[in-house]
């Protein structure tokens, strides 16, 4: 067929067009990156604050709060609770593997999406972004150091950064305690200062919906905690800082506790709950329960449950023993209480309907209570009034955890408990803080190492060999021998051998 004269100019025009197409794509192409083609816009690469603040949250608590990190080592160590089977952990031994879990998720996880926030808020120049991601990302932080003592700190959460590395070096726990105290310093007072109705987390923020000035005194609470914790081996460091977290207030009330309250939908569960649902490995330890039922606590009967095979009895179970030996008191000890049971579970209907929502605590005011009449007893920082505190923080921590003011007034009232003051009053004021501590085995673990009491906390007769006394820390994640190998040797040559009994600089 032969082409007409408009069809053939037809064909032109559209070839010309298609010239200018061509053209047009590929001076776009030098100017702009195509490979913006190949983003889903339904799966953005970055989230939102709020939103990253949440996730990281909820997964920092759910980590150092879950049964391994609190059930199976730090309450362990503190003796608030024990193993009936499965009891390698409180014979002494931590499974490498869950070291190296725990080293893996946590940098990676909350800590580097903790960090994006604090970006993203200081781009923005807003504190009530930022300053409760730096307030987290320290928690967080504090906790890992008071396990392992140095820890890469300075140089950890930079291999995306230019200049960055993979293998950071391991910060002197020194260090990273003065990094961590500048960094709460900061946000306080970058919150402090934060203008009325400027950006905020909002609904985001899991702990304190937006609340900066509770944010500042869980600040405030962590500096005056940390502290005390160096009080004997920085002394003037730990008063100046003492001093000035209590000068700018600490938390008042149960209403400013720093906790996870979780929706206990079955997706967010209390990580305690979650456990207690399909395992039934731990009993309430017997160097708590003896020590709460000397006191006639009425914390007795919230943080255990009566034995099965006697229902008017509460027992602890005593901490290290074999498999064998613990297999013979599994129905004659107490397990913890029932509000940290999600109701029926595989076991029995040991549990209650609310113990999926039972809170996580990060700090409380009981603590704070505690730090200030300890402070007060010893004449530092600025406190006064150690009764007085003393009174507050028992008080605070019955009610807590559903207790009355009046069962509290009444225990406060007998021999045992009333406060002495003196060497006896710091002695109390240990005691009770530990005892107020419960679930938060990091934090009863670290009090026991820096005050030695309760004195009765001792290993379990059938404990390993090579851990004959309660540990100090725990040794470093087998997984950094192959990708950071030289800062490990470096951290253990300056801190002592990587072994459970090495005390870190705050312990020695």
């Amino acid at each position: 067929m032969t082409a007409t004269r408009e069809s053939l100019s037809m064909n032109r025009m559209h070839r010309s067009r298609g010239l200018l197409v061509c053209a047009a794509v590929l001076v776009t192409a030098c100017s702009t990156d195509l490979t913006g083609i190949n983003v889903d816009p339904n799966n953005p690469s970055s989230a939102p604050p709020a939103a990253l603040f949440t996730s990281a949250t909820n997964s920092a608590v759910s980590i150092l709060n879950n049964s391994f990190v609190t059930l199976s080592m730090t309450s362990l160590f503190a003796q608030h609770i024990a193993q009936v089977q499965y009891v390698e952990e409180d014979r002494g031994h931590i499974r490498p593997e869950n070291i190296d879990a725990l080293n893996a998720t946590i940098y990676s996880g909350p800590l580097a999406d903790l960090k994006k926030v604090r970006v993203a808020g200081t781009a923005a120049r807003a504190p009530g972004v930022w300053g409760p991601a730096a307030v987290m990302q320290t928690w967080i932080f504090q906790n890992l150091t008071d396990l392992w003592g140095d820890i890469p700190y300075s140089q950890a959460l930079q291999g995306d950064s230019v200049g960055g590395s993979l293998a950071p070096a391991y910060d002197a726990q020194k260090d990273i305690y003065y990094g961590m105290l500048r960094t709460l310093t900061d946000a306080s007072v970058a919150m402090k200062s934060a203008p009325t109705g400027g950006a905020s987390l909002g609904a985001g923020d899991i702990v304190y919906g937006g609340n900066l000035q509770k944010w500042q005194r869980f600040s405030n609470t962590l500096r005056a905690r940390m502290a005390l914790r160096m009080l004997r081996n920085d002394r003037a460091m730990a008063l100046a800082e003492l001093t000035a977290a209590l000068a700018d207030g600490l938390l008042t009330s149960n209403d400013d506790n720093a906790a996870v309250a979780w929706p206990g939908d079955g997706t967010f569960d209390n990580p305690l709950a979650s456990n207690f649902a399909t395992r039934d490995d731990h009993r309430v330890s017997k160097t708590l329960l003896d020590t709460l039922i000397a006191l006639n606590d009425p914390r007795t009967s919230i943080f255990a449950q009566p034995t099965k095979d006697d229902s008017s009895r509460y027992a602890g179970l005593q901490n290290g023993l074999d498999n064998a030996t613990a297999a013979a008191f599994f129905n004659t000890t107490s397990r913890p209480g029932a509000i940290f049971y999600p109701g029926a579970t595989v076991y029995g209907t040991f549990g209650t309907a609310a113990g999926k929502t039972t809170p996580s605590y990060l700090a409380t005011f009981a603590e704070a209570a505690f730090i200030e009449a300890e402070a007060a007893e010893l004449g530092i920082g600025g406190a006064t009034g150690a009764a007085a505190h003393y009174r507050d923080a028992v008080t605070a921590s019955i009610t807590q955890w559903g207790g009355s003011a009046s069962d509290a007034a009444a225990y406060l009232a007998q021999p045992g408990v009333v406060y002495a003051g003196g060497a006896e009053g710091l002695r109390q004021i240990g005691l009770q803080k530990w005892i107020s501590m419960y679930t938060q085995g990091m934090e009863a673990w670290s009090e026991w190492r820096r005050t030695g009491n309760p004195a009765t906390i001792r290993m379990g007769p059938q404990a390993f060999s090579d851990v004959l006394q309660v540990p100090r820390r725990i040794p470093y994640p087998g997984n950094e021998q192959s990708v950071n190998a030289v800062n490990l040797a470096a951290a253990i040559a300056r801190q002592g051998p990587d072994t459970y009994l090495t005390r870190m600089w705050w312990d020695k």
